[in-house]
C-alpha cells in the first residue's frame, strides 16, 4: 500500500519558494489550470497553490484548493521528482475531479520538459 498522506515536506510554504517559481517562468497551461515549475533540489515534488479572489467567494476558492491538493496527493508517484509545482486556478468553475486528476500530471510533465529544454540555454547565456 502506498503512502498517500500530504505532509509538510510536500508543500511550498515560504514566500521565497513562491517567488522563485514565479521568477523561473516555466509554465504549462491547459483548460482551467496553469502549472509553473522550478527545480527544488529535493527528491520529491512540492505543491504550491494560487487561487485568486477573482474566482469567487471563499467556498469556491476552498473547493479549488481541496480538489488540487487531492489530485496532487493521489498522482504524486506520477509527478516529476525534484520540482516545485505552483498550480494556478484560472476558471470560476472547478472541473470534474477525474479531469483534474489526469490534467495535473500531464501539465507537470510538460512544464518539466520546458524546464529541461531551457536549462542549457540559460547556461550559455551566463557564459
Amino acid at each position: 500500500m502506498s503512502d498517500n498522506r500530504f505532509p509538510k515536506q510536500y508543500r511550498m510554504r515560504t514566500m521565497a519558494d513562491f517567488r522563485r517559481v514565479f521568477q523561473h517562468r516555466c509554465a504549462a497551461r491547459q483548460g482551467p489550470l496553469l502549472v509553473l515549475a522550478a527545480p527544488n533540489g529535493l527528491e520529491h515534488p512540492r505543491l504550491g497553490l494560487s487561487v485568486s479572489r477573482k474566482l469567487g467567494k471563499a467556498v469556491v476558492r476552498n473547493r479549488w484548493k481541496r480538489l488540487i491538493r487531492e489530485a496532487f496527493r493521489l498522482s504524486r508517484p506520477q509527478l516529476p521528482a525534484g520540482l516545485d509545482l505552483l498550480v494556478v486556478a484560472c476558471d470560476n468553475n472547478p472541473p470534474e475531479f477525474k479531469e483534474l486528476l489526469a490534467l495535473l500530471p500531464r501539465l507537470a510533465h510538460r512544464a518539466a520538459r520546458k524546464l529541461n529544454n531551457s536549462r542549457p540555454q540559460r547556461r550559455n547565456q551566463e557564459k
